[in-house]
């Protein structure tokens, strides 16, 4: 643990350099790690597959020759309100499936940090296997046995911010109408704290991995590098999410623009669920690689924080 006297004497240097020392260290090395992240995107794309394929569904019934959508209701009274609900059409993939395949997606994000570590530790220790396949199987060898304490940390690094936002909802859906324009202050400041704390303990999971901090110990030495430099720490934690907020907003948008010139082909030749899924494949690719250049930049910032 930095002594009180390295703390002081430690110059952090602007984000951008922070961000061009990423580029740097991730040079030479993006086919390895190409490799390493290949697997987690393609099984993000097919557990966002059943979307796609729910989108495929509703849009041929849509647009299917002929098709018309006439619903015929039982006649009632001239004054009597129309209580008849609207039919809906079955989905290929019903919602419960689709909400525990968003859980796994959200799953193997929080993996890609891991796996991008430690292909960032191998990288720093001047490790390298003999060719790219051999590379990659030893960064999943090292990942593997972290895992489960990897998302144990994180589980505690989100757990207040969390059930902040649980306690406000349940508090909220007592409140009375007339106060909720407290009820909006209230929910500000919940996020401000949360945001507060995710950035006291952002380097618990680097903690984890580069120096063996586990559980409580690991958030405890990330609360110890930011003591008497949070705000200097947080602005640069602030460009790493918008740059990378950035980025993905860009790719999103480009995934609706071509959804939307692409689709109706689609539809035409019946080959909109694989148009979708190999853009979507796409966005999860450019999401994945900003999540992982971005990882690389905290770590130079967590380096110098330990001077």
């Amino acid at each position: 643990m930095p002594t009180s006297s390295a703390v002081n004497s430690v110059r952090l240097k602007s984000s951008f350099i922070y961000l061009a020392n990423a580029v740097k260290d991730l040079r030479g090395n993006w086919s390895v790690l190409a490799v390493v992240l290949a697997p987690l995107a393609l099984a993000a794309a097919l557990c966002l597959l059943p979307d796609a394929l729910n989108l495929q569904s509703r849009l041929a019934r849509t647009f299917e020759p002929g098709a018309q959508n006439i619903n015929y209701v039982q006649a009632q009274g001239v004054d009597a309100p129309d209580t008849a609900a609207p039919l809906q059409e079955p989905q290929p993939f019903s919602p419960w499936v689709t909400k525990a395949l968003h859980l796994i997606v959200g799953l193997l994000t929080l993996l890609v940090t891991l796996v991008t570590l430690c292909s960032l530790k191998r990288i720093h220790g001047r490790l390298r296997k003999p060719g790219i396949i051999g590379e990659a199987i030893e960064v999943y060898r090292e990942s593997i046995p972290l895992a489960p304490g990897f998302i144990w940390v994180t589980i505690l690094q989100l757990a207040a911010p969390a059930a902040g936002l649980f306690l406000f909802q349940e508090a909220s859906s007592y409140m009375p109408g007339s106060i909720g324009v407290w009820s909006y202050v209230a929910l500000v400041l919940m996020i401000m704290i949360g945001a507060l704390v995710y950035t006291w303990l952002y380097f618990a999971q680097f903690a984890l991995i580069f120096d063996a901090k586990h559980s409580w110990h690991a958030l405890l030495f990330s609360r110890d590098l930011m003591r008497k430099r949070f705000f200097k720490v947080a602005t640069r934690i602030v460009v790493y999410v918008a740059v990378w907020s950035g980025y993905n907003w860009w790719a999103a948008g480009a995934f609706v623009v071509v959804s939307l010139l692409f689709g109706p082909v689609g539809v035409v030749t019946g080959f909109l669920g694989t148009t979708i899924f190999l853009v979507d494949l796409a966005e999860i690719s450019v999401n994945f690689a900003t999540t992982a250049f971005l990882v690389a930049a905290g770590l130079r910032l967590y380096q110098d924080l330990q001077g």
